[in-house]
């Protein structure tokens, strides 16, 4: 079965959405993504982003790509392996390497 998510990796964005940890209304950002067999990973320029926030509190987040939405996990990575390959994700894909690693475990079903 082929991955759907890979016809969406070149897509210059994706949106998130996490569940407020004080109001617990939806909220939605537009961020940066790398893709890696069915694992999004974000970056977070110093951890304190609200986002990183409210997943920490509630890891259920819906993420958007062009049409396509997607149920996931979000989880902050901790292995250095994992994080390098990240980084190199996002910084061949924006040049970008310093913030903190998200990994968000894509249910590859669409919703």
């Amino acid at each position: 079965m082929q991955n759907p998510l890979n016809d969406l990796k070149n897509e210059a964005y994706c949106y998130l959405t996490t569940m407020g940890r004080v109001t617990g209304n939806p909220h939605e950002i537009e961020i940066w993504f790398g893709l890696n067999n069915t694992t999004l990973y974000l970056m977070s320029g110093d951890g304190k982003s609200d986002w990183v926030k409210n997943l920490k509190r509630n890891p259920a987040v819906t993420v958007r790509i062009a049409k396509h939405t997607f149920n996931a996990t979000a989880r902050i990575v901790e292995d250095e392996a994992e994080q390098m390959t990240a980084r190199n994700l996002l910084a061949d894909k924006y040049n970008e390497r310093t913030a903190q690693v998200v990994g968000l475990d894509v249910d590859s079903e669409k919703s």
